[in-house]
């Protein structure tokens, strides 16, 4: 990519159209972010935070094959800027497009926790593990700010309920001291996302994230205090990390996770479209080979949907990946398993008493 063109510290290099909506942005609040990468501002276009106040937090997870029966996110956006992300699509359903405005136009749900406790509070409502966040990172840079986070797993610490949570921030260090309560009762899962031990392959894919060191180190950290951590090398992108994948295992097992995963790439919607602009402009050495190795995992295309298939792909590639995830997972993992969510404790709180009947 051309350095004088490129925007800095962004993932996606253009804008895409909303296939739904005709951009219309109401504006509440606005900060400047720089990039993490020494010497290099970011894109000085404003990220804008924009504070909303949905009816509903927890959302029921009808497909099969993502780990979780229900989620909930905070943020909708993700400063990251990870290029691949799935999550970009649903900004369109906000009005925003999934590219640049994903990156820059953040909404925040300021009343999260309220509604997570009014929630929980539910006569009807059997504990079940909750996941922050199914679609965007719970530890995105807006957190370090907002701390809605910190707020909802005090909530989750209130009801003794089980709560997932799936970041790639070193952020969630801040609040060991809740997770520490939590896994007292076995009430938390941690599940960090490290794609590559290389620090120009994560400036390239997920400019705004934190350094691969810092999430290895985040593992230990949490690993040590007995918090159980999963790691999902997800996604595996042909030929830009698939190489990876048993270094990658080796080390995440030598800084104590008790598991690993993984997903193969699959471009969606609008991703297809910026994840090939960028490819293009970043990697055009190998955009071609990377972009018809992905098509192979999906049957001729860079989408997948079909529910058993589109996580892990299918073909010579994919079965490739998974053989490799297999005898990582033999090799580093053989004696390890992730510690289970206990669903025994939660406490109903009604008109400010324990329920004891």
């Amino acid at each position: 990519m051309d350095s004088k063109t490129a925007i800095k510290g962004r993932g996606a290099q253009m804008n895409v159209a909303n296939r739904f909506f005709e951009l219309n942005h109401e504006v509440r609040a606005d900060f400047l972010e720089y990039c993490a990468k020494e010497g290099e501002e970011a894109d000085k276009n404003k990220t804008l935070f924009l504070e909303v106040f949905p009816k509903t937090i927890v959302n029921k997870v009808d497909s099969p094959d993502v780990g979780m029966s229900y989620s909930m996110n905070i943020y909708q956006g993700c400063e990251h800027g990870c290029v691949y992300c799935y999550a970009r699509n649903s900004h369109e359903y906000w009005g925003y497009d999934a590219a640049l405005d994903f990156e820059r136009r953040i909404m925040v749900k300021k009343n999260a926790p309220k509604l997570l406790e009014s929630f929980l509070s539910k006569k009807s409502w059997k504990a079940y593990p909750i996941v922050m966040s199914g679609n965007t990172d719970c530890y995105q840079p807006a957190e370090k700010q907002f701390e809605l986070t910190r707020q909802c797993l005090e909530v989750f610490l209130k009801f003794k309920h089980p709560v997932g949570i799936i970041t790639k921030n070193s952020l969630i260090l801040r609040d060991l001291d809740l997770l520490k309560e939590l896994n007292k009762y076995q009430l938390i899962q941690v599940n960090m996302s490290i794609t590559s031990l290389s620090e120009e392959t994560r400036r390239i894919l997920e400019p705004r994230t934190t350094t691969i060191q810092k999430r290895l180190d985040t593992v230990r950290i949490l690993s040590d205090a007995g918090i159980p951590v999963n790691v999902m090398i997800a996604p595996v992108i042909p030929s830009i990390n698939s190489h990876e994948i048993l270094p990658l295992a080796k080390k995440i097992s030598e800084y104590g996770a008790q598991s690993i995963g993984h997903t193969v790439v699959r471009l969606n919607g609008a991703i297809g479209e910026i994840f090939t602009d960028w490819i293009k402009k970043t990697l055009p050495d190998r955009a071609e080979k990377v972009l018809h190795q992905i098509e192979s995992c999906h049957g001729g295309t860079l989408n997948e949907s079909r529910y058993g298939v589109r996580m892990k792909g299918e073909g010579k590639i994919a079965e490739q990946i998974g053989i490799a995830m297999g005898l990582a997972k033999r090799k580093y993992f053989k004696d390890r398993a992730l510690t289970p969510l206990n669903t025994s404790m939660h406490e109903v709180h009604k008109n400010g008493q324990l329920r004891l009947f």
